[in-house]
């Protein structure tokens, strides 16, 4: 039984006939029923596929590089990867054409996208996508198929300039040297309760369930430069003294921070992987505007985490 994937808002309904599993990857065929419009009617390009068609019913108009073909009932025709054509509607009525894409690639995920999409509500009216589902396909699908034009290099340009001024997710890397052993650095950094006397004026107060372990949770109140304080809890997801730490964060922030040490000219070096996402109400609606802010805030906080870090490991370990 054909796996039947909803795209009413492109017109059409995709019947998966043969997927990319049942043919290790050889190709995926699938019928297309119904009258395709927006965006699946526009010129498009196959980087490295072969795409074959076989009208079912209906008929169907093949734009080839400028050539119009008109395909009935019975008719078949096969697009080189790399050449630019679009399949529209042909007279009146439902069609249903039998679509072969040969190597399968992700056209399967693909296809899955956009019935998503379309249950989602981010298929417009008339079959465009919204903006920031059309820039997350280009990024996501678009060195194997993407529009005839503009070309490939403008429209992922496009696409991660629209993504990154959306997104309200962040990415930091922070190293530096530790002048004293990793046990003393990764027990300052694991153990949270010790965070108001060495990370100051940053963390204000930190609750523990007990000492620094798998699944011990912590309760975190912090500021920065921004005048604004924040709560959160950490969980401990990856414990492995002195070499790493790991904890999900959740909160008025929430993410997922690593710790890296490894020993380094006597003393220690640290690495700090920290992915968060601003989920405060406020926060998530000025991302946009305050990205350079929320960088310039982080890197302030890291600075105090330098400062104060060294003297209280070589404390620790004294």
């Amino acid at each position: 039984m054909a796996d039947v994937l909803e795209m009413a808002p492109l017109g059409v309904t995709v019947e998966i006939r043969r997927s990319a599993a049942d043919t290790e990857g050889e190709l995926v065929e699938f019928d297309v029923v119904g009258r395709a419009r927006g965006f699946l009617a526009q010129p498009h390009v196959h980087t490295a596929q072969t795409e074959s068609y076989e009208v079912i019913a209906g008929t169907m108009r093949l734009d080839v590089e400028g050539r119009k073909h008109r395909l009935r009932p019975g008719d078949t025709m096969s697009v080189a990867a790399g050449v630019a054509h679009a399949q529209r509607p042909g007279d009146a009525g439902t069609g249903r054409v039998r679509v072969q894409v040969r190597p399968a690639g992700t056209t399967e995920e693909f296809l899955r996208r956009l019935a998503d999409m379309c249950t989602r509500g981010d298929v417009l009216r008339g079959g465009w996508p919204r903006p920031l589902a059309a820039a997350a396909l280009v990024r996501d699908f678009g060195d194997e198929g993407h529009a005839a034009r503009p070309s490939l290099r403008v429209q992922k340009k496009l696409a991660g300039a629209l993504l990154r001024a959306a997104s309200r997710e962040y990415r930091f890397v922070d190293e530096w040297d530790v002048a004293a052993p990793p046990e003393a650095v990764f027990a300052a950094l694991s153990d949270g309760r010790s965070y108001p006397e060495w990370w100051r004026p940053v963390y204000l107060d930190v609750e523990a369930e007990g000492d620094p372990a798998v699944g011990n949770v912590s309760r975190q109140h912090f500021k920065g430069r921004l005048p604004y304080h924040l709560r959160t809890s950490s969980r401990i997801v990856g414990f492995d003294p002195p070499s790493s730490l790991e904890v999900d964060v959740d909160g008025d922030l929430r993410g997922h921070g690593k710790w890296t040490l490894t020993p380094a000219d006597g003393g220690t070096r640290v690495r700090f992987d920290w992915q968060v996402f601003a989920d405060r109400p406020l926060l998530r609606a000025l991302t946009p505007v305050l990205r350079p802010a929320f960088r310039w805030n982080h890197n302030w906080a890291i600075k105090r985490a330098m400062e104060g870090l060294e003297p209280y490991a070589k404390r620790y370990a004294a």
